[in-house]
């Protein structure tokens, strides 16, 4: 089924996509990779607040190439999800709304996306300049010093995601 949906979303929005569903994003999305993640758990392990609300909010994988003049941002792929695993599931217990990657997630990811009523998208690896079109602003939030790995805050319109893990559990990955 095709969906469009603003971001950030309700839990109740996020309960209601199922794996399979494509989905056309507009609005806010944030992006980390692993030294983010890293940066944020310690923050997180040191009582700190993070660099933004991730109340509802999706954290998009993603390190960008330059922008090419006239542009927000370059080629915006998708980054292999599995290397946040081991930070997700305490986002997803404070609010985190979803992730947007590729590749597969950890049981204790998928156990934390059901327990929360968050999801998990893919984004299609190898169509980072496709991606970028549905881009229409980028700007560092945060840990500037990590170059393309700094969190960005992103608005999209339309930007096609595929719902992989749903919030009942449901894994596209595993249907036969």
């Amino acid at each position: 089924m095709e969906k469009h949906i603003t971001a950030p979303f309700s839990k109740e929005e996020a309960v209601s996509l199922q794996a399979g569903d494509y989905v056309y994003l507009t609005g806010t999305l944030y992006t980390a990779r692993d030294a983010a993640h890293a940066r944020m758990a310690q923050a997180l392990a040191e009582g700190k607040e993070l660099p933004f609300n991730i109340e509802g909010n999706l954290i998009y994988y993603m390190g960008p190439s330059p922008a090419r003049e006239g542009r927000p941002i370059g080629s915006a792929g998708p980054t292999t999800a599995s290397r946040m695993d081991r930070y997700t599931p305490q986002l997803l217990d404070l609010g985190l709304g979803g992730m947007i990657g590729k590749g597969k997630r950890s049981q204790a990811v998928i156990d934390a996306i059901v327990r929360n009523g968050s999801v998990y998208f893919a984004a299609v690896g190898g169509a980072g300049a496709l991606l970028s079109k549905a881009i229409k602003s980028s700007e560092v939030m945060a840990y500037d010093d990590l170059g393309t790995e700094a969190i960005r805050r992103l608005w999209v319109e339309d930007f096609p995601v595929i719902v992989v893990i749903d919030a009942q559990g449901r894994n596209l990955y595993e249907f036969s």
